[in-house]
């Protein structure tokens, strides 16, 4: 893969729904903010992963999740998550950092693993189709 690596960012505000009783993000919450951002990258790289188990029968499921917490996101913050895809060959592997927007304080930095499954047999590929490591290796990407 090429010096750039190709990147996706979404903001948006935390909202109630996602806040616990100590008026912090509960933890889990932070794996959706990762998705908003990964299917933002698998977005612009026109990739649609609906259509991708229709048309290939193939699957992304997630194997394995890193996160540090920093900074306690908290009910309205206005953040920035952000993905930048690290490996396309034999698995998908994507960092994150959520940021405060205006500050850029950094508070959170994860990593998600994803391996190609083709159904319905649940065969795992040794590789990431070409088609898709083609769309996700091009550069051209709004970040």
């Amino acid at each position: 893969m090429a010096d750039a690596r190709r990147t996706a960012t979404v903001s948006f505000s935390v909202p109630f729904a996602d806040v616990d009783a100590m008026q912090v993000v509960w933890h889990g919450n932070y794996f959706k903010y990762f998705d908003l951002a990964r299917d933002r990258l698998f977005c612009d790289a026109g990739l649609d992963l609906y259509r991708l188990v229709e048309d290939s029968g193939v699957v992304f499921p997630i194997t394995r999740t890193q996160t540090k917490h920093i900074r306690p996101l908290r009910f309205r913050d206005e953040v920035k998550c952000t993905a930048t895809l690290v490996e396309a060959e034999c698995r998908l592997v994507m960092d994150f950092e959520i940021r405060l927007v205006g500050s850029e304080q950094l508070c959170t930095k994860g990593r998600t693993e994803q391996a190609a499954v083709h159904l319905p047999d649940g065969n795992l590929e040794l590789r990431i189709p070409e088609p898709i490591r083609r769309a996700l290796s091009t550069v051209g990407n709004g970040g």
